[in-house]
This record gives C-alpha cells, sequence and structure tokens, in this order.
C-alpha cells in the first residue's frame, strides 16, 4: 500500500558523465528503521516499467543498466519503502542519453615534436559505438597568446599542428564533438592546456 507516512523520494534527477547514467535523489528522513529504494525504467515507446536492478537497496542512486540505448528517451521513476510502507512514486524528466550526457574531454596520448609541427595522438572520452562521427577540436596558440588562439578539426585520432615557427613553445586543448541525430552535434568538455616546444631543425 502506498502510505501518506512515508514521504516520495524528493529531487529526482539523472546525472550522466560520458554515457554512464546515474539516476540519484534526496534520502528520504525518518526517525527510525532504514528505508529501501525501487528504481524503475520505462522506454517511451514501450509502456511497461521494468526494474533498473536496484530493488530494495538502500543507496540513494541507481546506475542506468547497460541494454539502455543513448537514442532512447527512458522515463524514470523511484519510490521508497520502510517496512510494510512504501511511498508514491517519484518520477525523473524524460532523459535521452544523447542530448544530456556529459561529453568529458578526450585523453592527449602522445605529443611528438618536430621543427614545424606537432604530432598529437588523442583517445575518445568515452568508448566509440559503430557509426559514431567524432571530430576532435583543436585550439592551439603561441605561449601567451591564447586570444588569438588558431583552431582546427580532425576526424582522426592522430593529427598535426603545422605551419608553426621552430623552437617555440605552443599550447593546445582539444575537445571532442558527437555527431548525433540530424546534423547536431554534441559537444565535450575541452582538456586541459598542454604546451610543447617545436623542435629546432
Amino acid at each position: 500500500e502506498t502510505s501518506p507516512y512515508l514521504p516520495a523520494p524528493q529531487n529526482v534527477e539523472v546525472y550522466s558523465y560520458n554515457f554512464q547514467s546515474l539516476l540519484r535523489w534526496s534520502p528520504v528522513p525518518v526517525e527510525n528503521g532504514t528505508v529501501l529504494y525501487t528504481a524503475q525504467y520505462r522506454t517511451e515507446s514501450y509502456p511497461v516499467w521494468s526494474e533498473m536492478g536496484c530493488a530494495q537497496s538502500p543507496q540513494p542512486q541507481c546506475w542506468f543498466p547497460p541494454e539502455l540505448r543513448r537514442r532512447w528517451t527512458i522515463l524514470l521513476r523511484v519510490r521508497a519503502q520502510l517496512g510494510t510502507l512504501a511511498s508514491a512514486w517519484a518520477y525523473s524528466p524524460p532523459f535521452v542519453a544523447e542530448s544530456n550526457t556529459t561529453l568529458g574531454p578526450p585523453r592527449v596520448t602522445s605529443v611528438s615534436a618536430s621543427p614545424g609541427s606537432l604530432l598529437i595522438s588523442v583517445s575518445p572520452p568515452f568508448p566509440p559505438e559503430p557509426g559514431d562521427i567524432l571530430l576532435y577540436r583543436v585550439s592551439y596558440w603561441e605561449n601567451s597568446t591564447r586570444a588569438t588562439a588558431k583552431k582546427l578539426s580532425e576526424s582522426k585520432t592522430l593529427f598535426q599542428i603545422g605551419n608553426l615557427k621552430e623552437a617555440t613553445l605552443y599550447c593546445f586543448s582539444v575537445q571532442v564533438q558527437l555527431e548525433i541525430y540530424s546534423g547536431h552535434l554534441l559537444e565535450g568538455q575541452p582538456s586541459a592546456p598542454e604546451c610543447h616546444k617545436t623542435a629546432l631543425s
């Protein structure tokens, strides 16, 4: 039975980073006893609620199961239970990972300097799925002239910044862009600036 005495969880929200998504909420305060939570999901197109794998859990959070696809519109709900009492369901706003996740910065795995260029290797912030179109947007500038940074876009994880002066310190930052439905781009966070000196010929 749902109970007016056991309030429903508050502040139900999804936290999503690099497509790892977590449903979380504020703990329900009670005088004594342990509150357990059950979270469920359904897709917009299928009206049946499914377990998320966190039934009767004392944690005020629940990771999304891996079978949930990025493009799906997911509806989520959670309720509290205390002994035989159950609260009403609390719902989160609809969630679509592909447009609502935060993409972190790519990882710069190596940089090699030659007199006129820097060769940079990066790895994406999440494991790409088949068909993903990823672009790496690079901002680079001669040391301390960040205001006049130049930009380039690359689709490969190994690329070169060319036409540089020799024996000069250059800094760069990389962010990822993922092409999602109908040509929209999901922009990632930029990597921390890294500085390297070009070689002397």
